[in-house]
């Protein structure tokens, strides 16, 4: 019988989470139902909207009976993100409008990888990145307000409570597994990660694309304890963070490196572009810039000299506050399937600039390492150089 949590505010969806409690017992699930209502708190639920607002820091007065709803919306999120990880169960859902999805998104963002988590939400569409982040949140539109039951929002709740009695009921299999690592992965840097995956048998390889919240997620995991070690082989996101892409990391990446100590091996993978959106999206400050049309969505931006400069200090600054074991490989004939002898963002002052800001910020020491090689980001000897570098460490 699996454990499962249901969320929401009691006070405006009793009749929508009634129905699915009822539908989730049906199907065989120990169900616990938790207030969030902020305005009347109902004692309909199990668990009421005091016990979660309690575990904010400031205690539930920091919650309930405020006069704001937009600020009691935000704090009752905090304490659903201490209270929801003491919990006990096989997996989780929640219902919301926009006040409701905000609150619940922040709870269940902080539940392990792997354990179910939907939301049926009207936030459902267009940018969905504030509610999701970095987990494996699932979001189902619920295409109607939630505002009552109706034939549709009948349908749509069932579906929502069969998905997750599904995988409640049948969980992924354990297995022992082999010591994992993560890698980060550029369509243009395919080749490379491809040769590395191919020879690192031993491990189980998570590769992730670089686009901002991949590089995020795989730091969590290293911040985890779940990564053996790092071939942060495409930094294309720290470009377009200090440049404006829309594929940024965040400030702190290559904090977990260095938080943990984790063994990595980085390398300067597709810092000869920064991502934009179709071309009508990019901004008009940069109509004189070199572009490659990647496919309809993506349009590429060449980085230049001054760019590049910058971002090789940005880089090798963040590198120096890692004292575990670390080498950073430079591959000098070329950073991505575009950056190469007679390729569209062949750049080789660019480039230069990038190298040459480096070496002259990196610290190295007996840990930290820095290998300038003659070859091409995708040439198989520069996978294999740093297969070795990986060994070695």
């Amino acid at each position: 019988m699996p454990r499962l949590m249901l969320l929401g505010t009691f006070d405006t969806k009793g009749a929508e989470l009634r129905y699915l409690a009822g539908l989730l017992r049906t199907g065989g699930a120990q169900v616990t139902t938790v207030d969030l209502s902020t305005g009347t708190p109902s004692d309909a639920a199990d668990i009421s909207a005091t016990t979660v607002a309690a575990q904010h820091p400031q205690g539930a007065g920091a919650v309930l009976g405020l006069g704001d709803r937009g600020v009691a919306v935000a704090a009752i999120g905090v304490a659903l993100a201490r209270f929801l990880p003491q919990q006990a169960c096989d997996g989780v859902m929640g219902i919301g409008g926009g006040g409701g999805t905000s609150m619940i998104a922040a709870g269940l963002r902080t539940l392990p990888y792997g354990l179910p988590k939907l939301l049926v939400t009207t936030m459902a569409s267009g940018d969905t990145a504030p509610y999701v982040g970095i987990s494996d949140l699932i979001l189902i539109p619920a295409v109607t307000d939630l505002a009552g039951l109706n034939p549709l929002s009948r349908r749509i709740l069932h579906n929502a409570a069969q998905a997750l009695l599904g995988m409640a009921g049948h969980p992924a299999p354990v297995t022992d597994g082999k010591p994992a690592l993560g890698l980060t992965m550029f369509g243009v840097t395919t080749a490379c990660v491809t040769a590395l995956t191919a020879a690192l048998t031993e491990y189980d390889c998570l590769v992730f694309h670089a686009t901002g919240t991949g590089g995020a997620t795989m730091e969590k995991l290293a911040d985890s304890g779940l990564l053996t070690g790092l071939f942060d082989i495409t930094t294309t996101e720290v470009a377009d963070h200090l440049f404006g892409g829309v594929l940024p990391c965040t400030p702190d990446r290559f904090g977990a490196a260095a938080r943990s100590r984790i063994p990595q091996v980085v390398s300067l993978g597709a810092l000869d572009m920064i991502n934009f959106g179709a071309p009508e999206t990019i901004p008009a400050r940069h109509k004189d810039r070199l572009f490659h049309r990647h496919n309809p969505q993506v349009t590429l931006m060449r980085t230049t000299a001054t760019e590049n400069a910058e971002v090789g200090r940005w880089i090798a600054e963040r590198l120096n506050r890692c004292e575990g074991p670390t080498h950073l490989m430079i591959p000098e004939a070329g950073l991505s399937a575009l950056d190469i002898a007679g390729g569209p963002f062949h750049d080789p002052e660019a480039s230069a600039a990038l190298f040459g800001a480096i070496e002259a910020t990196f610290a190295a020491t007996a840990t930290r390492r820095l290998t300038r090689l003659p070859l091409h980001i995708n040439d198989p000897a520069f996978a294999a150089a740093c297969l070795a570098a990986f060994r070695n460490l």
